[in-house]
């Protein structure tokens, strides 16, 4: 039997956020295990960079990650290659976001850093009005976020190993405002995290995405594409769903994936994953 490759998107793919606490769903890890030990590949294909994959998504069994939407390749530990940010395009965003007022962070493999401001009005998107509803304050007061606990305060931002950065809704400025400032330097991605606001989004490298990532891997592997598969859910896991033989949208996923992709399953916390993986005989 031919070894195939599953590329799981983390974000409401493989990680539900339901009850408000990350987590890899039961069913999901069975499936992983199951389909790892008939000898298949299981990649993460994500939008975060090495310091939000944490502990508890790395233990359900994975054998590499694609991370930064594309913008590098860790084979067992090992980096295949790395594409990050130029210098004169961090100093030009910094420069940007600083004088106009935005909350973002950067994301590096070693570390989220945090703009001065982004942190406390992170808190309240994510554990919500903790100073007058008991259940939002003892979220609060456990500081149960893995991605909040995560970024790091109080650093340079202008870095030299700089993946991308995200950046929360200004209301002050449309986001067309935003291409029209950097789309000759950057990929601009709107919205990729919904409750950062509708004009929030995204800069990464240039002329990467997560099909370009997973070519250059299943090549290096030498893996062909009829034996790739992949969950996403979505817009930005649209090329992967595109390139890879069968993509799969989970249920929960953005009605614009569902449409390009080749299936949709059932939602990430009704055993999408697993439901599917067992159709095409991947368990």
């Amino acid at each position: 039997m031919e070894k195939k490759i599953i590329f799981f998107d983390v974000d409401g793919t493989l990680v539900s956020d339901t009850g408000g606490i990350e987590h890899v769903p039961e069913s999901a890890k069975r499936a992983i295990a199951l389909t790892r030990a008939k000898g298949n590949l299981v990649y993460l294909c994500t939008g975060r960079s090495k310091a939000e994959i944490y502990d508890f998504i790395l233990e359900c069994g994975i054998d590499g990650v694609i991370g930064a939407g594309g913008g590098y390749i860790e084979i067992e530990n090992q980096m295949l290659y790395h594409k990050k940010v130029t210098n004169k395009a961090v100093n030009h965003m910094v420069d940007y976001f600083d004088t106009n007022n935005f909350d973002y962070y950067v994301e590096s493999n070693g570390g989220l850093f945090a703009s001065k401001n982004l942190v406390k009005r992170l808190e309240r998107i994510i554990y919500g009005d903790y100073e007058n509803y008991p259940q939002a304050k003892a979220r609060y007061e456990k500081k149960d976020s893995h991605f909040i606990n995560a970024l790091i305060e109080g650093q340079e931002m202008r870095r030299d190993d700089i993946n991308k950065a995200c950046f929360l809704e200004n209301p002050n400025i449309p986001f067309n405002n935003i291409i029209k400032e950097f789309d000759r330097e950057f990929n601009v991605i709107h919205c990729t995290v919904p409750a950062f606001g509708d004009n929030s989004g995204e800069l990464s490298v240039p002329n990467i995405h997560k099909a370009n990532a997973i070519e250059t891997l299943i090549n290096y592997l030498g893996i062909e594409r009829k034996n790739t598969y992949a969950f996403g859910d979505g817009m930005n896991d649209k090329e992967m769903l595109e390139y890879v033989n069968i993509g799969i949208a989970v249920g929960n996923a953005k009605e614009g994936l569902k449409a390009v992709a080749d299936e949709i399953t059932d939602n990430i916390d009704n055993n999408g994953i697993y439901n599917s993986m067992k159709k095409h005989n991947l368990i």
